[in-house]
């Protein structure tokens, strides 16, 4: 398993907690926020891969350095936070329906 990979999959899991802990009413719960975030945070980081903006392009050229792995971070903690963010407000808007 690539190292950028798992980075960003921690970093996810670690923004997808954070995300819930400060927006309480979108939470999930520790466990579904860390499976959301993991989820968020390979998305995130794959799509700033795919930007050109370091992450998993410059991991996969071989060229780990500390801008690299700040990115990975950067992205998979975003990457988490926003799609915990997303999941919760169609759990809300689902509860609100009923």
């Amino acid at each position: 398993m690539d190292l950028g990979l798992i980075v960003q999959l921690v970093s996810g899991a670690v923004g997808g907690n954070v995300a819930g802990s400060l927006m309480k009413k979108s939470s999930l719960g520790t466990a579904l926020n860390s499976v959301v975030g993991i989820l968020g945070g390979a998305a995130g980081g794959q799509l700033l891969g795919m930007l050109g903006m370091g992450g998993a392009a410059a991991a996969g050229a071989g060229g780990i350095d500390i801008a690299t792995i700040v990115s990975q971070v950067a992205g998979g903690g975003i990457g988490g936070g926003v799609l915990l963010a997303l999941v919760g407000l169609v759990k809300n808007a689902m509860a609100k329906s009923k």
